[in-house]
């Protein structure tokens, strides 16, 4: 008889669904903020490389449109608004798109918002590693017949807090307003230990 073959291949088929239905979610799986990348000097660049500030990560390119104009004025206006507690935090903008990102011209463009924002790339390859660990999704997209070098990068937007010394604290959604951005990195800091003289 044929059915039995069926009927076992049927529940293997629905084993394995229940296997990936079980299988973690990418969402739910806690953020890794690990990263390597190199600044515009030529410098190796860690999420631990600043053991007394507090970081503020966001990712984009720059030929982004409108998102990452947007964010990296946003992270000058809370730079700004913090005041002499600005010293405590330390702002970086990684690249989504590292063929074109230059740490220089990366660096550059950063500066233009706040030269304090330091701007971090690397090869493809790191980049990727790092969005994953960040859970930062990006898609390269080309119109038909674009030149090469023509494309925008579809990415998630946000920003990223990490304590002293690199360990993730927790994400603001983007459109969280400048002023509870500021308020709650007021109240990290203000709790936090002291900088070591």
């Amino acid at each position: 008889m044929r059915l039995r073959p069926l009927f076992a291949a049927a529940l293997l088929a629905l084993a394995s669904l229940g296997a990936a239905a079980a299988a973690p979610d990418d969402d739910a799986q806690p953020l890794r903020p690990r990263y390597l990348l190199m600044d515009a000097k030529g410098r190796a660049v860690t999420n631990e490389t600043f053991p007394e500030q507090f970081q503020l990560i966001s990712f984009g390119y720059t030929f982004c449109p409108d998102v990452c104009p947007t964010t990296l004025a946003e992270v000058a206006d809370v730079m700004k608004q913090l005041g002499p507690l600005a010293e405590r935090v330390q702002p970086v903008f990684i690249t989504v798109d590292p063929v074109r990102d230059t740490p220089v011209n990366l660096q550059q463009y950063a500066d233009f918002f706040d030269p304090r924002i330091i701007g971090l790339s690397g090869s493809p390859a790191l980049v990727a590693k790092v969005a994953q660990n960040y859970k930062v999704r990006y898609e390269i997209v080309r119109e038909p017949d674009a030149a090469p070098d023509a494309y925008t990068v579809d990415h998630s937007a946000g920003m990223y807090v990490l304590a002293p010394g690199g360990s993730f604290v927790k994400k603001f959604a983007f459109g969280t307003p400048v002023s509870q951005i500021v308020d709650d990195l007021r109240q990290l800091i203000e709790q936090a230990p002291a900088p070591r003289p």
